[in-house]
């Protein structure tokens, strides 16, 4: 599956911690957004780590699962570059 994690998390220790631990399973694509295809396998861990790092009180995290049609119809404009998976270019 394809997936888009966005986030907006106030504290600077929290985001940073965030972001470093989004990054063992996608890739940033922004500040503050990830994305990337995701063995269904490891979804419960992504969602395990986003809940132990974030404060539910005060951060917003986004989780998109796409499914293939879905990524196919994605649009990326300007400087936006398709995500690269270990099987080459995710086609958008």
């Amino acid at each position: 599956m394809h997936v888009i994690v966005c986030y907006d998390v106030p504290v600077d220790s929290r985001r940073t911690r965030l972001h470093k631990r989004l990054a063992s399973f996608l890739k940033p694509v922004q500040r503050s957004v990830f994305e990337g295809a995701l063995e269904p396998a490891r979804l419960n861990p992504l969602l395990a780590t986003v809940r132990r790092t974030i404060d539910p009180r005060q951060d917003d995290v986004r989780i998109y699962l796409l499914c293939k049609s879905c990524t196919a119809s994605t649009l990326l404009l300007g400087i936006a570059r398709p995500v690269e998976d270990k099987k080459g270019p995710v086609v958008v």
